[in-house]
């Protein structure tokens, strides 16, 4: 079936066509731009007040498969990731078995053929994401490994971070750290502040975040690596990397959907959907990331879709398990927070950058390219429902919130 969507605006900075309001028609899998009409039996679609966009690339996405599949599998992380306008997913490490090894990797590489969103795997920095033996990362990379990380757990030991740093540099690869010194939050359940005191739940400091951070800038302007920083979730962070940045360092960093919303003062109710880590910090640290995405200091989005089982969110507060499932919500949440976001911008953050900062394949809207391209209506307010969303993990915190820009069609 052929498809022709008639005036839709065109946000793609790799594209001839960018900020064009054009019609596209999608013919054999591939895009014919400025077509008069219609041909008969073409699927029309009204693009007025659309956008067409390269479809997005996500950096941090956890898949419960191998080991995990209650939590999620290769095949529903497809579905939620076309719901959320995604066709490209990065899969951290933190399966079971840890992808340390280049047969891991390439077990992943061989399912993801069936799949219609492309999933490429990330490989540990150390065996089993424990931090203390560097993994195989040549051969990791070889099998078709994209970046290296130790995933949800930060490398505590300096000695292996430097190692990855350094060999990284032979394949021209990316190390990802999420920063939090463990020392310093064990035991801790949310931000240490006056809510975490009102609450009686142990805190995590903001300075665990921020030490982590300056040891790894410190390594990366040792090594002249290449280094991306996630999660970053308070106002001091936002500073250090435009710090980097400004010595010159090959330093990129992103935030997830949950901490451009959510403050820790939303924990009244110990909602366990409200659980991550990094933890949900201040009004003024919020104010600081939002104000990072639209200046550009924040170079991209990243989901940390982290889906739970019913049991591992339906508990006491204090057994519930960290993480939210995200991805279905990234684009409206992202969008509602920063409603200024030009068309432009928010290529770059959900597509364009992610695919620039890893090597991931390039995708752009241009006369006869395969089709890869989201449509969304960026200016559209819905309420975002339970049955939307198709990952496993429902333990997301946005069910009924009122959203701005919606998802409209993936085409790929």
């Amino acid at each position: 079936m052929s498809i022709f969507i008639s005036q839709v605006l065109i946000a793609d900075s790799a594209s001839s066509h960018n900020g064009q309001v054009i019609n596209i028609r999608v013919h054999q899998g591939k895009l014919d731009f400025g077509a008069a009409r219609a041909v008969d039996g073409d699927e029309i679609i009204d693009g007025s007040g659309l956008l067409a966009m390269p479809g997005f690339a996500d950096i941090f996405c956890r898949i419960g498969e191998p080991g995990l599949e209650q939590k999620e599998t290769l095949k529903t992380v497809t579905a939620a990731a076309v719901a959320g306008g995604y066709t490209t997913l990065m899969m951290l490490p933190n399966t079971r078995p840890a992808i340390d090894t280049a047969a891991q990797v390439s077990f992943i590489v061989e399912k993801s053929k069936s799949l219609p969103v492309q999933v490429f795997p990330m490989g540990a920095i150390s065996t089993g994401c424990r931090g203390e033996d560097l993994a195989e990362m040549y051969d990791m990379h070889a099998a078709g490994a994209v970046a290296f990380s130790d995933g949800l757990h930060a490398v505590q030991n300096a000695q292996v971070m430097l190692k990855a740093l350094q060999y990284v540099k032979a394949v021209g690869a990316t190390v990802i750290s999420m920063p939090v010194e463990e020392n310093l939050t064990r035991h801790a359940l949310m931000h240490e502040g006056i809510a975490s005191t009102r609450l009686g739940l142990p805190g995590m400091p903001a300075m665990a975040e921020h030490l982590m951070l300056q040891r790894d800038i410190a390594l990366l302007e040792y090594t002249k690596s290449r280094l991306h920083i996630t999660g970053i979730s308070t106002a001091a962070s936002v500073q250090l990397i435009k710090q980097a940045k400004e010595k010159g360092l090959q330093i990129t960093c992103s935030v997830s959907p949950y901490h451009l919303h959510f403050t820790d003062s939303h924990l009244g109710d110990y909602d366990s959907a409200l659980k991550v880590n990094p933890p949900l910090r201040t009004e003024a640290d919020v104010a600081a990331l939002r104000q990072a995405v639209i200046d550009g200091t924040i170079d991209c989005i990243a989901s940390h879709h982290q889906p739970q089982d019913w049991d591992a969110k339906t508990c006491e507060f204090e057994y519930a398990a960290y993480g939210m499932s995200t991805l279905e919500v990234c684009f409206s949440a992202v969008k509602t927070a920063c409603p200024i976001l030009s068309p432009e911008r928010l290529s770059e953050l959900f597509t364009a950058n992610p695919r620039k900062i890893f090597g991931l394949p390039a995708v752009s809207l241009s006369h006869q390219a395969i089709a890869n391209m989201v449509l969304v209506a960026p200016d559209e307010k819905y309420t975002f429902t339970a049955d939307m969303i198709k990952s496993l993990g429902k333990n997301n915190a946005f069910v009924g919130k009122e959203l701005q820009g919606k998802i409209h069609q993936v085409l790929l």
